[in-house]
């Protein structure tokens, strides 16, 4: 049966010379015994509380914004555990970790949960690295960045495009079973259903 614990964590994202003061979600992922870590937000030790002494198969970065990846490095030691980041991000995870080894991430790759298996799904536009991590067999959606309650991540930054996002939720996310729960990172969690009917007007809007 798959587990998903969440905590919460505060700090600061920057990109372009901006700072923005962001709460991120992270998503633990597994069973009573092991499980993943779905991104690694500003604080390691609420995180390792959570695992609450549960093995830990890998660190999961849904995009390679300093915001997700900050305490990716010190879990990972902490936790004897490996990184995934999808190469897509290799310029931005360079930009707050140089030199930290990581394994790749890649479309339709699994991991096993909790008996279940989690396929990541690469969804370029808020970053081209951006994935979202999808276990059907407990209809949950980990969606990082890319689709939150009321619409697509942002993109009008260094490295996002509008129109990729837009391709990536109508080919890749939206088409998902409408009880499918969305879990973002950063706010409330939504589900495909009450999103997809709204994906002309995102696109009307422009963002």
């Amino acid at each position: 049966m798959v587990r998903v614990d969440h905590v919460e964590t505060s700090g600061t994202f920057a990109l372009d010379g901006g700072e923005w003061d962001v709460d991120n979600n992270i998503w633990i992922v597994g069973d009573d015994s092991e499980v993943y870590i779905i991104d690694a937000a500003h604080d390691a030790q609420p995180i390792i509380d959570a695992v609450a002494g549960r093995r830990v198969r890998g660190i999961l970065c849904t995009h390679a914004h300093n915001d997700h990846i900050t305490v990716a490095p010190e879990l990972s030691i902490r936790l004897d555990a490996p990184i995934y980041v999808h190469p897509g991000d290799e310029m931005l995870w360079q930009q707050t970790h140089p030199d930290v080894a990581h394994e790749a991430l890649r479309e339709d790759m699994l991991f096993d949960v909790g008996g279940a298996e989690m396929t990541v799904l690469n969804t370029p536009g808020h970053s081209p690295g951006s994935c979202c991590f999808y276990v059907p067999e407990a209809a949950e959606l980990f969606s990082g960045d890319t689709l939150f309650q009321g619409g697509p991540g942002a993109t009008g930054r260094s490295y996002s495009s509008f129109d990729t996002i837009i391709h990536s939720l109508r080919t890749s996310v939206l088409e998902l079973p409408a009880e499918t729960i969305v879990r973002t990172g950063h706010g409330d969690h939504t589900t495909i259903g009450s999103e997809a009917p709204h994906l002309e007007e995102w696109i009307k809007r422009g963002y």
